[in-house]
């Protein structure tokens, strides 16, 4: 019989990498998810035992923790929760039930990727939160492991992705003093080959340990390292003592497409040196058989991955807070709630795959198909306010999943070659959704598209009124050309009518 393997977080970037090799490894995984759509098109879904849950509600993990021989607990809030806690209030409450239900449930074993951090000093709050979720399963009746990682380097990763586009973008740098601090990146491989060997430690442990790559760099190291690998020129870096934590956090929000909400923890870890403490985990668990990744060659891989187009998770799919989770409500349940919708549709004489080819294809590096100024002033727009922005794009430039960010949307639903439904990430008084579909009509393709706005109070009302002016220009625009485009290819392809 295989040893049962849960995994809370899968749909994150960590989690998401580590379900299909304890697959491989052998292990019958249970995965724990808030809204199952999610790994609709996650091509390890099937091979999983797929249970819906709330880390926020007691009563629904423990059946999801029955038989666990070893529960993974990658989940860090990284906002306030949907019930108006503070991010510190729901990783206590999460990380207490987690604890109660694996002890309800019998599980062999609780493993958690916790932060690096040093001891003896003042911790930002997301690390004082993350090593408080780590003493809070250690002080539980299940045996616990809590691996403390730094900052991980990796195709898709935020803290991989924030060193990337701020030394692309930068040529020159005044940052603040942190820049000096000395942190031990490690690859993503090699902390998902720690994850699973952990699985095998001696029920007897209940500790932590500190895990580290070979290489002890300062940020700006690593920036010109990252600078090297790209074949990017070197690039001078000021370290000024002004520049606080938060408003170092509003510049990367700005010129990269990390939003505020992420690049505060981000920022917030790298205060003091970050660098590992002890290395007791090879007394019971062997390097990799190859070593451990240093920190060029592990940019050098990231950017390969990226290359070729093989990026496995990001953090771009990973959920944003403070945007609506629920899916658009079904048409009948409208009723007492006020809603504005936009209806566009067009015939074109090209196919319906044609047609649903540039539907597939849209956002990132193909836009919008209407007035590129008035998304580019709204994303700008949206990354002042601290949300996602424009510059989050999409993770592959031809096929779009079910969980996929683009821009500052997210694939809530996709019927391949009939349905896309976008739900809005960008910081907007209400909730919005855009949803585009391919039909057969009469004598050719009919292609609709409906924007949703569920309005929030007053504020929600009165922005759909400065934007309805607008509506004309952009939205049926953007019918107008997307059929436009689907009529061209069809062309190109020699199968218009």
């Amino acid at each position: 019989m295989k040893p049962q393997a849960v995994v809370l977080g899968s749909t994150g970037y960590i989690g998401g990498r580590l379900v299909p090799r304890l697959l491989d490894a052998g292990y019958d995984v249970r995965v724990l998810v808030r809204h199952a759509n999610r790994l609709t098109d996650v091509p390890w879904a099937s091979k999983v035992d797929v249970v819906t849950g709330d880390l926020e509600d007691l009563n629904s993990l423990r059946s999801a923790f029955a038989s666990a021989d070893v529960l993974y607990y990658l989940v860090h809030s990284m906002g306030p929760s949907s019930r108006r806690r503070s991010f510190e209030q729901t990783e206590r409450l999460c990380a207490g039930n987690v604890a109660r239900a694996a002890a309800d449930a019998g599980a062999g074993r609780i493993i958690y990727l916790g932060g690096l951090h040093p001891e003896g000093t003042q911790l930002s709050r997301h690390l004082r939160s993350r090593k408080e979720v780590g003493e809070i399963l250690l002080n539980s009746s299940v045996p616990t492991v809590v691996l403390q990682a730094g900052v991980v380097i990796g195709s898709g990763s935020a803290s991989f992705e924030m060193i990337r586009q701020l030394t692309e973008v930068l040529p020159f740098m005044v940052a603040p003093r942190w820049v000096r601090n000395k942190v031990q990146p490690m690859a993503i491989r090699d902390v998902l080959y720690y994850l699973v060997a952990a699985a095998g430690l001696p029920t007897s442990l209940n500790r932590t340990f500190d895990l580290g790559g070979p290489d002890v760099l300062r940020y700006d190291q690593m920036m010109n390292g990252y600078a090297a690998e790209a074949g990017l020129r070197h690039r001078p870096v000021v370290a000024l003592p002004v520049l606080t934590p938060w408003l170092a956090s509003q510049w990367v929000n700005l010129v990269t497409p990390i939003p505020r909400s992420l690049a505060v923890p981000l920022i917030g870890s790298l205060q003091q040196n970050c660098v590992v403490g002890e290395r007791d985990i090879h007394r019971f668990v062997n390097p990799p058989e190859a070593g451990l990744l240093g920190y060029r060659q592990s940019v050098r891989l990231a950017l390969a991955r990226m290359a070729a187009g093989e990026v496995e998770t990001s953090w771009q799919n990973s959920s944003v807070r403070g945007a609506p989770s629920d899916p658009l409500p079904s048409d009948p349940q409208w009723a007492g709630h006020l809603v504005y919708q936009d209806n566009q549709q067009q015939t074109t004489t090209a196919t319906r795959q044609q047609l649903w080819q540039v539907i597939e294809g849209i956002g990132g590096d193909n836009g919008w198909y209407s007035f590129p100024l008035a998304w580019s002033v709204r994303g700008w727009l949206d990354k002042v306010a601290g949300g996602v922005g424009l510059r989050r794009g999409r993770l592959n430039p031809t096929r779009l999943h079910t969980g996929d960010a683009l821009d500052f949307w997210r694939v809530e639903q996709i019927d391949r070659g009939s349905l896309l439904r976008l739900r809005a990430e960008m910081k907007v008084p209400g909730r919005a959704w855009l949803e585009m579909r391919a039909d057969d009509a009469e004598g050719g393709v009919l292609y609709r598209q409906r924007a949703v706005f569920f309005p929030k109070g007053l504020g929600g009302r009165l922005y759909w009124l400065a934007v309805l002016p607008f509506h004309g220009v952009i939205f049926k625009g953007m019918a107008n050309r997307i059929t436009a485009a689907a009529a061209s290819l069809a062309d190109e392809e020699g199968t218009s009518p």
